[in-house]
């Protein structure tokens, strides 16, 4: 049911087929963050039209709503939400420690045991208590193609001394997800954690890759660290995992910071920056990014991006999508939701193409020689 193959490279990066039970992924991939069992102002339609591959759920917020049961009556996630390609589901972990601290009203207590993690919910502030064994029953009553094990995300920065014990106790969790999964279709990837110790880093990889998992995930990154920490700590894992499977960075990420990790040889990535980034009005062009509130748009009558392909960019101009932000139109985060995402995975299929081509260095130059990252 699952395979990943390696089908050409430059350098680290990769170019590769990743084969699931609900269809074939084309990597490097970036996955569109549906953390409720939809991606924020899209349609499924939408999604297929600009060439998405799998998109990523939140064990987290599906459990809270609209609960495991009603998922599993629906015959799955799948079925659920009308999506038929590829699904990952991520194990929450991270919306625990993020999510249950910022309550503020003095019940945001997130306890970590040997056991799992108690916590309060952000929305009614019920306790829970998420072993991985659990994790693991609520990703297979969802049914998504690709799961991940609950392991503990440490907050940066952090100590040597605490980086290691979260390190063992994911190590630990991970082993007792393994023994709890039941479905064989359904590929469950490690997570290598270790914050930005090096030496931490190296140890968790190579005692996760002990391990013998269809794939494995980089965690504990995009949480604060200097961008050079993040491509150093991607450099140190990715050279320690196995060629021949998908290494999944996640949470990850700007366009900068995928071009980067694809040169350490990362496959898949997941970021909410291209859909919250397109409903504050900030879109990313092929000449930088530009904030279509701006006065100076007022009469730009010029396509948001005339180098893409999406609706959005064939039908409207940056006025028009200026007038819909400012008076507060839905399909103002609609359209350049569109266009952000159209965009990320125009990305993809250029460093694809690149690869292939035996192009993605002097694509690499170029990129920024061209992109300005201030917009």
């Amino acid at each position: 049911m699952f395979s990943f193959k390696v089908l050409k490279s430059e350098g680290k990066a990769r170019l590769g087929e990743l084969t699931t039970p609900h269809g074939k992924i084309k990597t490097p991939a970036f996955m569109p963050v549906g953390t409720q069992g939809t991606v924020k102002a899209m349609l499924h339609k939408d999604l297929l039209d600009i060439g998405t591959q799998i998109i990523l759920g939140n064990t987290y917020h599906l459990y809270l709503r609209p609960g495991i049961e009603v998922i599993r009556e629906a015959g799955g996630l799948h079925s659920f939400i009308g999506w038929h390609k590829p699904i990952l589901t991520d194990s929450g972990g991270f919306q625990v420690f993020s999510l249950s601290r910022g309550r503020g009203d003095g019940k945001s207590k997130v306890v970590v045991k040997e056991e799992g993690v108690e916590f309060r919910d952000h929305l009614a502030g019920d306790l829970h208590f998420f072993t991985p064994e659990k994790v693991i029953e609520i990703q297979e009553a969802f049914g998504s193609d690709i799961i991940m094990p609950l392991d503990e995300c440490v907050e940066y920065p952090t100590t040597y001394t605490y980086a290691k014990i979260a390190l063992e106790r994911t190590l630990r969790w991970l082993q007792r997800s393994i023994r709890a999964k039941k479905r064989e279709d359904q590929a469950l990837f490690g997570i290598v954690q270790g914050a930005s110790f090096e030496e931490l880093r190296r140890e968790s990889a190579m005692r996760t890759v002990e391990m013998d998992l269809f794939g494995y995930a980089i965690g504990g990154l995009s949480v604060g660290e200097p961008k050079e920490v993040m491509y150093s700590m991607t450099q140190i894992v990715c050279d320690l995992l196995p060629w021949e499977k998908p290494r999944y960075l996640m949470g990850v990420g700007m366009p900068e910071d995928i071009i980067e990790a694809i040169a350490r040889g990362v496959d898949m990535f997941d970021c909410v920056a291209p859909t919250r980034m397109a409903r504050t009005g900030t879109l990313f062009t092929s000449y930088g990014k530009i904030n279509i509130r701006n006065e100076k748009y007022k009469r730009d009558f010029s396509p948001p991006d005339p180098e893409c392909d999406c609706y959005t960019c064939k039908n409207f101009t940056k006025a028009y999508l200026r007038h819909l932000f400012n008076v507060e139109e839905i399909s103002a985060y609609i359209l350049n939701t569109i266009h952000n995402l159209r965009f990320y995975h125009r990305l993809m299929e250029n460093i694809q193409r690149a690869i292939e081509e035996g192009k993605f260095g002097e694509f690499r130059s170029s990129w920024y020689n061209v992109y300005d990252f201030q917009g």
